[in-house]
């Protein structure tokens, strides 16, 4: 196991500290580990290299406050120089000159990237099967889907190659997978982090998120990383707290709401189980649980599957075979040359939204369904506004169900989009959301969800760390 980041802090205060030596550790570990196909590509020499440079830098008396942090980046977000291929046929060669602010952040801290992790293609899907790579395997089982998109970020830090890693988040690709795999998982307020380098897939509902082993490595890359970007006109300028060292405030007196909406007909009646014991550990820690209403999450998934496929419709049409990516190998007019490219670059859970996202855009349709959507949308944030009046938080479930079989529901898109019912709210609201392990049935771990208003990152990190402790 890698050294956590309260011990890091005191081992580079030693003499002989090598994060060279932790990041080699780190290489062999995903070596031994390819089977859980959690990578598409490592950089060793690279990786090997920025962690002599940091060395350097602590010997010459720098402070860095993630050094010795091994960073696994999902392949939708861009690393200077490397691929940038977003699990797809038709960005599968592309290489990326620029990178994220996120990452750059973060490797100015001291962090260290070893690799690009797999994903479900553009960041579609809730399995990490939907990838030309080949499926990720939980490490818990590895018959068992990860979760998606980001499961190739969230097996990296279960299996233990890295500390943290960052995935990205639309409807609950960071929070759905760190529930199947028994890790840490943040989405942060819509803002919070930069998107600058994150391959759009539905613009006013993706977020970076950080997968962490535990609550302070999350708070501690999230201190880091926050902030406004004069490169992402949506990041935000409110201030940033000191998440890491606010962890052992206490909790005392908060008020927490339980949504009577997430624990209806469909949830696992393990994980109902394992969530009354969290209320009962709550109550224990004198945190005021309170039954609450949010009326409208019936109609979410709905509402989210509209938004974003057309916003997924109206991004993903630059990928034409003119300028970048695939591009049909064919002499065929311009227009036909377009159709083969696409036709053959993109995978079918990606056309699939395409064609839906086009549909609700569509002349006749617009009214019936996207403007409605949008909406809906108003109200489900109004939801939570008014919630946030009464509590501080609000705990729900993270999914339905525990990680499920390889191949189990792909034949049935309808039932693998009901696995984020929880999740997407939080999305749609642009609010932040944690999850934390919080049990297990059998040994497949079991994800609880913690949600806050906006910008209340500090609050529901402390919330999940006296949780899990």
């Amino acid at each position: 196991m890698l050294p956590g980041i309260h011990e890091l802090k005191t081992l580079v205060r030693q003499d002989g500290f090598s994060v060279e030596a932790v990041v080699r550790s780190a290489l062999e570990e995903a070596s031994a580990q390819q089977h859980l196909n959690a990578f598409i590509s490592l950089r060793p020499e690279s990786a090997l290299t920025d962690a002599r440079e940091v060395n350097q830098k602590l010997e010459s008396g720098q402070e860095l406050p993630l050094a010795g942090l091994v960073l696994a980046v999902k392949d939708n977000i861009a690393v200077a120089g490397e691929k940038l291929t977003c699990a797809s046929g038709t960005l599968k060669e592309f290489r990326t000159l620029y990178e994220s602010t996120v990452v750059s952040q973060l490797r100015n801290a001291g962090a260290v990237v070893i690799g690009k992790t797999n994903l479900d293609e553009f960041g579609m899907g809730s399995s990490t099967e939907n990838t030309i790579f080949g499926p990720v395997h939980n490490p818990k089982d590895t018959e068992r889907v990860p979760g998606g998109s980001s499961g190739g970020s969230a097996a990296a830090v279960a299996s233990g190659i890295c500390q943290v890693a960052l995935g990205s988040d639309t409807g609950g690709s960071v929070r759905q997978p760190a529930s199947f795999c028994g890790v840490v998982g943040l989405k942060p307020t819509y803002g919070r982090l930069s998107r600058y380098g994150l391959v759009a897939f539905a613009s006013s509902l993706d977020c970076i998120g950080i997968f962490g082993q535990s609550v302070p490595e999350v708070a501690a890359v999230l201190e880091v990383a926050a902030g406004v970007d004069a490169m992402d006109s949506t990041s935000s300028p409110e201030p940033v707290s000191p998440y890491l060292e606010s962890l052992e405030q206490p909790v005392k007196g908060l008020k927490i709401g339980i949504p009577k909406e997430y624990l209806g007909e469909g949830l696992d009646s393990g994980i109902r189980e394992i969530y009354k014991e969290a209320c009962d550990r709550m109550e224990s820690l004198g945190i005021v649980v309170q039954e609450v209403s949010l009326p409208h999450t019936e109609y979410a998934i709905s509402t989210y599957y509209i938004i974003a496929t057309a916003e997924a419709s109206s991004n993903l049409a630059r990928y034409d075979g003119a300028r970048y990516g695939t591009r049909t190998t064919n002499d065929v007019p311009l227009t036909e040359m377009v159709t083969q490219s696409r036709t053959s670059g993109f995978g079918t859970e990606v056309k699939r939204r395409i064609m839906l996202g086009t549909y609700v855009l569509s002349a006749g349709y617009y009214d019936a369904y996207y403007k409605k959507a949008q909406r809906v949308r108003r109200l489900i944030q109004d939801d939570f506004i008014q919630v946030f009046k009464q509590v501080d938080a609000v705990l729900t479930p993270t999914s339905p169900t525990v990680a499920f079989r390889i191949g189990e529901k792909t034949a049935d898109p309808l039932e693998m989009y009901l696995s984020d019912v929880y999740t997407v709210t939080a999305n749609l609201a642009g609010i932040p959301a944690i999850v934390f392990p919080a049990g297990f049935i059998s040994h497949l771990p079991v994800g609880l969800q913690l949600m806050g208003p906006h910008f209340s990152e500090e609050r529901i990190l402390k919330l999940a760390h006296h949780l899990m402790n």
